[in-house]
């Protein structure tokens, strides 16, 4: 284990052993005990400092990455953040294809790390020359001596969690876990996740996070791709138009879809309740779990582990933004606008 009271030689040596807290005042009147997986404590604020870190050296390893090369990849912003850092670190360029749908706060961050930024429409499809997926893949075929990430179907990305992440949250929780909560997106994090906590005991849950406007759930149900299932939604680095080969479908029990106002308004909640500044897919994630215990699912001996993916930092002109809740039509009488809690002296 790291000691974080030592130095060390840059700030890739503190991405992992990120905290878990157990949440208390959100979980009034819930059966169970609820544990959040704090992965904004990574130094790039998100899970995916893990699989950027674990790819890349998995390049170097084989021999496929040299100085001054470039590293390209896909992403909704948490990714190409983690990416970027640690090219920066190891001294590659880096190109990402961010989509649309990411916050201004995430694109800002991304060419404020230095990364070269191509924002590609987020409402087309999977194989349109225009989708961020079919962006990246021209440009590192253009690019000589460039690396693709192509986390959605890298089996590495599963790797770095089984790994890291599971082992973590074994140890953090003494074994005594019987469900795990996380949102799917890539697959990457659940997938790995869940097959290190599955071979430790194969009675532990495992329970995937969706949006409606995301085909994993319908897929995980019943082997079939459905267009129809498609639309647009709001939610970044949750659920999928099509169907990565880094989700483990067979490790996961059930998947959850949640709403987009839902999970902001939960996002908030756990920010305010809490004091855990968390990201719209960390609402999402509390979001289904709120769900579940509504129907009834939990049990009062249960120990459920909730993977909390990123920080709320990458959220400020979204859901943490009033004027962005309003223009959705996310505040109604349920949730309105609070009275103002800054005052202006003059």
């Amino acid at each position: 284990m790291k000691k974080n009271n030592q130095i060390t030689d840059s700030v890739l040596d503190l991405i992992g052993e990120t905290p878990m807290v157990k949440l208390q005042k959100i979980t009034t009147d819930m059966k169970g005990s609820f544990f959040a997986k704090l992965e904004g404590f990574n130094p790039g604020h998100s899970t995916k400092d893990r699989i950027a870190l674990h790819i890349v050296e998995e390049a170097e390893r084989q021999g496929k990455l040299k100085p001054g090369d470039t590293i390209i990849e896909t992403t909704s912003g948490n990714t190409g953040f983690s990416v970027a850092m640690v090219s920066i670190i190891k001294g590659y360029d880096c190109i990402l294809a961010v989509s649309s749908k990411s916050s201004s706060d995430k694109i800002d961050m991304l060419k404020s790390m230095g990364a070269k930024v191509y924002v590609c429409p987020a409402n087309v499809s999977a194989d349109d020359p225009r989708s961020y997926y079919q962006v990246a893949k021209r440009l590192h075929e253009e690019i000589k001596g460039s690396v693709y990430i192509n986390q959605y179907f890298n089996s590495l990305n599963v790797d770095a969690h089984y790994q890291t992440t599971g082992p973590e949250i074994w140890e953090q929780m003494n074994g005594q876990i019987t469900h795990l909560v996380a949102c799917s997106g890539t697959g990457g994090t659940i997938s790995g996740t869940a097959k290190y906590l599955k071979e430790k005991n194969p009675k532990i849950k495992i329970i995937g996070v969706d949006a409606y406007g995301s085909v994993l759930k319908k897929y995980h149900e019943t082997k079939e791709f459905d267009a129809d299932e498609i639309y647009p939604y709001r939610i970044e680095g949750l659920g999928k138009n099509l169907i990565p080969t880094a989700t483990d479908f067979e490790v996961i029990d059930r998947f959850v879809k949640v709403t987009d106002e839902e999970s902001a308004h939960t996002a908030r909640r756990i920010s305010r309740e809490e004091a855990i500044f968390v990201g719209y897919t960390c609402g999402a994630a509390w979001q289904a779990v709120t769900q579940l215990n509504d129907e009834g699912y939990f049990k009062p001996t249960d120990k459920v582990v909730v993977i909390f993916p990123d920080h709320g930092s990458r959220y400020m002109s979204k859901i943490y933004s009033d004027s962005w809740m309003e223009e959705q039509g996310f505040f109604d009488s349920k949730n309105a606008i609070s009275e103002k809690t800054i005052q202006y002296l003059k």
